[in-house]
């Protein structure tokens, strides 16, 4: 399986860590935050990831390199004009392949990722149950009480009272992209649309994740860091 890191935005509410620095390579702890994610796909020998980029890109391509010396190899998908994500994504799948493939948000902290080498070794088709995509879900965080999307029978729904949150990690078919023009695309329209036509199924994500999207959330994940 293959793994796409999305870390093309600017990062307006972590400014000024993100005026020189783009927001992957804001360091948690001493430690970049995109490198995170890169080392925990590494452990659980995903080695193939691909990484697009915008705003200071030349600095991610700079510190991250070919991704040898984290055990991976990395791919760039460079963004002139800003893509958003389903955009980003579109662009990127010549370099992903035609076989399903994980997605991470570059400015999310999670503890552990949400697929086990078990789960690899099985195939993501098995997550996907026939679907174009399977998308975890958190509780909602107190920045968007209200949630994203129901969870029913492994099924997300568009409606419920039991709503969660979308976690920014999922695994695609390419083929869910399929019917996307090229260009700026956002992914919320195209999630919606699937959902309705019940292509996507959830699972609950319960471990420790946070949007390192404010200075005020990026100091929970520095302290939660130092604590474990």
């Amino acid at each position: 399986m293959k793994a796409m890191i999305l870390a093309a935005g600017r990062g307006e509410r972590l400014r000024p860590l993100t005026d020189k620095v783009p927001k992957p390579l804001v360091p948690v702890h001493g430690k970049p935050l995109i490198v995170y994610h890169i080392e925990k796909l590494a452990t659980l020998g995903i080695t193939d990831i691909v990484i697009n980029y915008a705003w200071l890109g030349d600095k991610i391509t700079q510190y991250l390199g070919d991704g040898s010396r984290f055990g991976v190899n990395i791919k760039y998908s460079p963004e002139t004009t800003a893509l958003e994500t389903a955009g980003g994504i579109k662009q990127a799948l010549p370099l992903l392949g035609p076989e399903p493939f994980l997605v991470l948000n570059g400015d999310i902290f999670i503890d552990d990722l949400p697929i086990s080498r078990l789960q690899i070794q099985q195939g993501a088709e098995r997550l996907l149950n026939g679907k174009q995509a399977c998308l975890w879900l958190v509780d909602n965080p107190e920045h968007h009480p209200e949630g994203d999307f129901a969870l029913s029978d492994s099924l997300l729904m568009l409606d419920g009272s039991n709503k969660l949150t979308f976690s920014g990690m999922a695994i695609y078919q390419p083929r869910l992209f399929d019917d996307l023009p090229s260009g700026a695309s956002p992914l919320g329209p195209l999630l919606k649309t699937k959902i309705a036509a019940k292509e996507v199924t959830g699972i609950h994500y319960q471990q420790y994740w946070c949007d390192v999207g404010t200075l005020a959330r990026f100091a929970l994940v520095e302290r939660h860091v130092a604590l474990n």
